[in-house]
């Protein structure tokens, strides 16, 4: 893979005045792989008592709730593995912390449907993928994802598939899982070869991978190429068929997907250009067919557009935006075929890499890689407003906040 290109996704948000970090350790099966007994590096804190279902939790759980939290351990400042603290579900204060080293370069956190498993990709040359068993902790095994730079992992709706794409060279992995929820040896790898790279790009960088709400087809979002890619996966040998793709215009840098709860439309966070799109989806063939773009309300400065969520009735959507400093909120309309702007907000942070809901929808959580910090909001249900829960808490280079 090009170097060049992995050094920019990887570092392009790092801490003002830090140098480039020396060339990194392999992952996977390379000595600084996390090893099956690689324990907490201290207790953790305290977790409300709940069944591990696929279902959420709702925000009247008493007691502190999990959050798990991902970053850079090769950058200068970063953290030293998976970061575990707590947050009140009603106040959305987050306390504490401990960690569980020996993780490396955990960007990007999924959580298993039955709630027992944790999976973190190891962003590095080498790349790989881990899971972590939540109950105590322990690291179930790392297995390597065929690639380079891993920026993203999902698991399947099923939870016998793990998939996970790789920045530094356009490919996606398909992993199986097994019944403790520890990751097998890789089932498939897909590497993205047409069409060629997008403006400014050398090539490939499959930037998400992700299931269709349906649950008929996975889809990959390679930023390089301007396409995303259907693919249809088979249960049985976790085997890819591509079905179809979609282009975007060309440079737009197409980074993140998120469906609308209705299945039928699904909205385009385009990193280069700074633009939304809005995508029509068929779940029959697996098609998608990409919208013109659209304002992100970020104005004319140099701003990255970074994820989407939308909410569980479909109402509302919001886009963390880099380098504008923002989350702006959309009202989705026409059954989600429309986005209508309705302004931006203050993230409080620097650099808001990944945003994520609380369980119960009440809360949003914004992971701010060069401030170092995670701002959590209250979302109002009628109007999807957001407000700053108090201040924001402090994590070294927080790429990713995941409410579990």
């Amino acid at each position: 893979m090009s170097r060049g290109d992995w050094s920019r996704r990887r570092f392009m948000g790092a801490l003002a005045g830090v140098s480039a970090v020396p060339a990194l350790s392999s992952c996977g099966d390379g000595p600084s792989a996390p090893s099956a007994s690689a324990p907490p590096s201290s207790s953790a804190p305290p977790l409300a008592a709940r069944a591990p279902t696929g279902s959420p939790t709702p925000s009247a759980t008493a007691g502190p709730v999990l959050l798990a939290l991902g970053t850079y351990t090769s950058a200068e400042g970063g953290g030293r593995g998976v970061r575990f603290a707590t947050y009140d579900a009603e106040s959305g204060r987050v306390d504490g912390s401990a960690t569980l080293s020996g993780v490396g370069d955990p960007s990007y956190l999924a959580r298993h449907p039955d709630g027992r498993t944790l999976y973190t990709v190891n962003e590095r040359e080498k790349g790989a993928v881990t899971a972590v068993r939540l109950a105590d902790r322990k690291v179930l095994g790392s297995r390597g994802t065929g690639g380079g730079a891993p920026c993203h992992l999902s698991v399947h709706p099923g939870g016998r598939w793990l998939l996970s794409a790789n920045y530094g060279d356009g490919s996606v992995a398909v992993h199986p899982l097994d019944a403790s929820g520890a990751i097998g040896e890789r089932a498939d790898l897909v590497t993205h070869t047409s069409p060629k790279p997008g403006p400014g790009q050398q090539g490939p960088h499959a930037h998400q991978f992700v299931t269709s709400p349906d649950g008929g087809h996975v889809l990959a979002v390679d930023l390089g190429t301007d396409t995303v890619y259907t693919y249809r996966l088979d249960e049985a040998s976790g085997k890819l068929t591509e079905v179809a793709r979609a282009g975007t215009r060309a440079g737009a840098g197409p980074r993140h997907l998120t469906f609308h709860p209705g299945g039928r439309y699904a909205y385009l966070a385009n990193e280069v250009d700074n633009t939304v799109a809005v995508c029509a989806y068929d779940p029959e063939t697996g098609r998608l067919r990409v919208g013109a773009g659209q304002s992100t309300g970020t104005g004319a400065g140099t701003s990255y557009p970074a994820q989407l969520l939308v909410t569980a009735d479909g109402a509302y959507a919001y886009l963390a935006n880099r380098g504008h400093n923002s989350l702006t909120r959309y009202a989705v309309e026409a059954d989600g075929a429309r986005l209508r702007l309705l302004g931006t907000v203050p993230v409080a942070g620097d650099f808001p890499r990944q945003i994520a809901f609380s369980p119960d929808g009440a809360l949003l959580f914004a992971a701010n890689q060069r401030s170092s910090t995670v701002s959590v909001f209250r979302v109002d249900a009628g109007n999807g407003e957001l407000r700053l829960a108090g201040e924001p808490f402090a994590s070294p280079v927080a790429v990713c906040a995941l409410p579990l």
